[in-house]
């Protein structure tokens, strides 16, 4: 009688270990699932190019810096943060270099906050040599016409929920 009584204990606390462990699956599912929820709001996010401005031309060196301007836009009803924004930058169509606005070492409460309805630019300087370049081209950003497009992607992110969302935008 001893003997049965121990099986059945011992199956009952296998049992018991495998609900706990179905629980906890579950759980996890739980949370995955209502993480995901905020995906379709955070890919609302819109990004235009606003501009794109000579703030030095290093004549010495023969660099430049530009000033890029993206405005972002959350036309949702949800606050998020922008950590990265990864861009070629091309001029009369002509691909410049890769450029990139980044807050990934800052925290999140530390970023630029996107409440509902809202827009706020976001700048990087943009340094370009003329070793990387033609001539031509690198002329043509300092005399004009400069008709200055960009296209990559852009990381948005929630509590929690990361997104990335492909643009292309001209100016």
């Amino acid at each position: 009688l001893y003997v049965i009584g121990t099986i059945e204990m011992a199956l009952q606390s296998k049992i018991t270990v495998y609900v706990a462990l179905a629980g906890v699956l579950a759980m996890m599912g739980g949370i995955i699932y209502y993480a995901s929820l905020g995906n379709v709001e955070l890919e609302q996010v819109e990004i235009e190019l606003q501009s794109v401005e000579l703030i030095n031309n290093d004549t010495i060196n023969d660099k430049i810096k530009l000033n890029v301007t993206f405005l972002v836009k959350n036309p949702s009803d949800t606050t998020f943060t922008v950590s990265v924004i990864d861009y070629n930058l091309y001029n009369n169509g002509v691909l410049l270099g890769p450029g990139k606005y980044s807050t990934e070492d800052v925290s999140m409460p530390g970023r630029a906050s996107f409440f509902p309805d809202n827009e706020i630019p976001l700048s990087n300087i943009f340094v370009l040599n003329k070793a990387n370049i033609e001539s031509e081209i690198f002329n043509s950003i300092i005399n004009g016409p400069n008709h200055f497009s960009a296209e990559g992607k852009i990381i948005t992110q929630n509590t929690w929920t990361t997104i990335e969302k492909e643009f292309k935008s001209r100016f």
